[in-house]
């Protein structure tokens, strides 16, 4: 008897079983949304798709009348502006440090136990912190990704790096190489690929860091108009938003994933 565990999907049954809890979910939302507007079609909790559609047209087909924007689009670009910013600084960050730290047993004991202790203050708690110190700008909010994000890409590179087998450095060693010829040829190779995949999985937080700072401050941003609409209990606007923030995230981890196996592909094997 074939056990459970051994009967693989094919391919359009592993797509199809994919969409199976999307569709599921959008469903229930119909029926739930249905049932509250036929008691009360004033109801603004579960608004239709219509709604929702004719809302967020509204906010990406028509200009601002104070600014001439199209705010669904500008909120976007700004968002995906400091988010771009935020986590490619905590790659070249996460490069440098979590190389050093795994490769360089001086630099280890020197930085491992702040790393760590970093890695452990949650970063909404350094919100205040860095409003106060850097201001309300783009600054304070870039940072505040950095902060959320790089310390767990050191920890991991430096991790990942430790476990190399040893006998590769020593080879390298015994034919002559540098540390510097080491780090390029040997251990960065190896370890870009570890990279990519750390930062699609730091993708969740960075949103989240960022859509806290521009909940509190910003005039711009996904995060800023969420919350600036909440008190209209405006869910017409929330809804699609969110739904388009899970998009963008998505996309993004499927450009991370696409361009790894493009730039790596002997890696995907040992990962």
């Amino acid at each position: 008897m074939t056990r459970i565990i051994n009967k693989k999907p094919n391919p359009r049954i592993t797509r199809f079983l994919g969409l199976v809890p999307f569709g599921a979910v959008l469903i229930l939302y119909v029926i739930c949304s249905d049932i509250r507007l036929h008691e009360n079609p004033n109801d603004k909790l579960l608004p239709s798709f219509g709604s929702m559609w004719s809302a967020i047209g509204q906010l990406a087909f028509t200009p601002d009348v104070r600014t001439g924007n199209y705010l669904f689009w500008a909120d976007t670009l700004s968002s995906l502006k400091r988010l771009a910013w935020g986590m490619g600084a905590s790659f070249v960050i996460a490069i440098v440090f979590g190389i050093a730290l795994g490769l360089i047993p001086y630099a280890a004991s020197l930085a491992n136990p702040f790393v760590a202790a970093l890695s452990l203050v949650p970063p909404l708690a350094l919100l205040p912190i860095l409003f106060i110190a850097l201001g309300l700008d783009e600054l304070s909010k870039i940072v505040l990704i950095i902060l959320g994000v790089a310390p767990y890409l050191i920890r991991e590179l430096a991790l990942r790096i430790e476990q190399m087998p040893y006998e590769l450095l020593v080879k390298a060693q015994t034919m002559g190489a540098s540390t510097f010829q080491i780090i390029v040829r040997i251990v960065l190779p190896q370890m870009l690929p570890r990279a990519l995949d750390g930062l699609r999985f730091s993708i969740g937080p960075a949103w989240l860091f960022l859509i806290a700072a521009e909940a509190i401050a910003s005039t711009d941003g996904l995060g800023y108009r969420i919350f600036l609409v909440r008190r209209y209990l405006a869910m017409d606007i929330i809804i699609p938003y969110v739904a388009w923030i899970a998009a963008l995230a998505f996309l993004m981890d499927l450009g991370l994933r696409v361009l790894s196996q493009r730039l790596f592909p002997w890696a995907r094997a040992s990962i």
